[in-house]
Order: structure tokens, then C-alpha cells, then sequence
């Protein structure tokens, strides 16, 4: 059966731990849907880790879309979250409505993604709910925050943590079906996660939260820098780079191909 916003909040209350990874194309999403995953996001880290920009920032909608579009197609069982790009959401309640009901509506997702939990976006992630649009909410480190804030862990003194502690039950009272928890401190995200109902979704934010998630390239060991808080289980990095000078070196040599 395949999975809904429904089935990670029963696993919440489960105590079933939820595993996320992102992707950007179909080969990776066909994988990653086999293998088992919970759910995979089409995060606006593809900016950075597929198109090769500095931020998040520069990303289109039509470009997510686009992305998004060849992912659902490898996607069988998983439940698929989309990233709203920046500026696609913030300026009103309608364009947020626009923006989300496009990527619903043309890629199939089963929810969105957006970042922030002050008031005003807390009543967009209302009116999106009411509008029939599961969301998904981000708090801590939001990168399309980046300018203002970096990539330096958020909630460290004890009035940040407790604003990022409302901005989590804000979105929680407006409809969000789960919470991403990015780059804060362990002990506020547990904090956090004991205080929801709705599930939380850590990302450097220790082990304290109800699922995690990373970014694939990160995971697969691919690209030239990660995240201290990710994990490598792989390095494709070394191993693709052997390969294609192996091909070269066999190509240049006339051993391949064979007659």
C-alpha cells in the first residue's frame, strides 16, 4: 500500500521510526522506492547537488516541477514530498495556494514542503491544509534562509530554542502532518518531539526525533562536501571517478570494446 501523510503519524504513535532520503531523477527515485524507503522529498538541495548552484535560493518552481515530475515516475510505494522553492510561497496565502496546487496537480506528489513557522506562515500552512493540500513543515535551519542566518546550527540560547520550540506547535496547530527539525541541538529536539503529536523529522538534530532524513548524495558519498551531521555509507564518488578513468585508460588503449 502506498505510503500517506496518515500512515507516518500512526507510525508516530508507534514508535516505528520513518526513514527519508531525497532525489532528483528517476533513476535514483526507482532505487530508493525499491529499497524500501518511507518517503522520498524532492528537496530544493537538487539547486546545490544536481544544477550545481551555491544555494537553494536561485531554484524555479517550473524547475522543481520538472524534477519532480521525473521522480514520481520512479515512485511506486513511497510517499512523495515536494520542496516549494523560494519566493513561490512567502509572498501571499494565494501564491502559496497556486505554487503547491501546481505540484500537486502536475506531478502527482502527496504533499508539499515549506520552511518557517512564524505566525504569518503558520497561516498559510492553514489555509493550504483547509485547501486540501497536505504540508509538511521545516523549522531550525531553514536554508532559504541562508543570507540571514547561514548554515550555522539554530536554537542554541535559550530564547531561540523556545521560539523554535512555538514555531513547531504553531505548525502543528495549523494542520502540518509532520515537522523537519534541521541542524538544532539534540536535547531541544527531543524537547520538541515529546511535546507534538505529529511526527518529526530530524536532519542534525540528533536521535531524539520520531524519523530522519538526509540528502542522497550525501548518503551515497557523492559531490565534494557534506554536512558534518550526514553520514556517508558509500563513496560513489571514488568508485565513478576509478571507473570513468578506467573506461578512458581502456578506450585510449583500444582494449574496449572487443571484437
Amino acid at each position: 500500500m502506498p505510503v500517506t501523510p496518515q500512515h507516518l503519524i500512526q507510525w508516530k504513535q508507534q514508535q516505528r521510526s520513518i526513514a527519508i532520503l531525497t532525489a532528483w531523477d528517476y533513476a535514483i527515485a526507482s532505487i530508493l522506492d525499491r529499497a524500501g524507503i518511507d518517503a522520498i522529498l524532492v528537496g530544493d538541495s537538487l539547486a546545490m547537488v544536481a544544477l550545481g548552484h551555491d544555494t537553494t535560493l536561485p531554484l524555479t518552481l517550473d524547475e522543481m516541477i520538472y524534477h519532480a515530475k521525473a521522480v514520481r515516475r520512479g515512485v511506486k510505494e513511497a510517499l512523495l514530498i515536494v520542496d516549494l522553492p523560494f519566493l513561490t510561497y512567502q509572498e501571499s496565502v494565494q501564491q502559496a495556494l497556486h505554487s503547491a496546487g501546481r505540484i500537486l496537480k502536475e506531478t502527482g506528489a502527496g504533499a508539499v514542503k515549506l520552511e518557517g513557522g512564524y505566525p504569518v506562515m503558520a497561516e498559510t500552512v492553514s489555509r493550504l491544509v483547509q485547501a486540501g493540500i497536505p504540508v509538511m513543515g521545516h523549522v531550525g535551519l531553514t536554508p532559504q534562509s541562508v543570507r540571514q542566518t547561514g548554515f550555522r546550527q539554530q536554537g542554541r540560547s535559550t530564547e531561540a530554542g523556545e521560539r523554535i520550540l512555538s514555531e513547531a506547535i504553531a505548525l502543528e496547530q495549523a494542520g502540518a502532518f509532520a515537522i523537519v527539525l534541521e541542524h538544532i541541538p539534540a536535547e531541544l529536539a527531543r524537547t520538541i518531539t515529546q511535546k507534538l503529536t505529529i511526527p518529526t523529522i530530524g536532519i542534525g538534530a540528533g536521535a531524539g526525533c520520531d524519523g530522519q532524513v538526509l540528502v542522497t548524495s550525501d548518503v551515497l558519498g557523492l559531490g565534494t562536501w557534506k554536512p558534518k551531521f550526514a553520514k556517508a555509507y558509500l563513496d560513489l564518488n571514488t568508485l565513478i571517478t576509478r571507473s570513468v578513468q578506467e573506461y578512458c585508460e581502456e578506450v585510449r588503449s583500444g582494449k574496449f570494446p572487443v571484437e
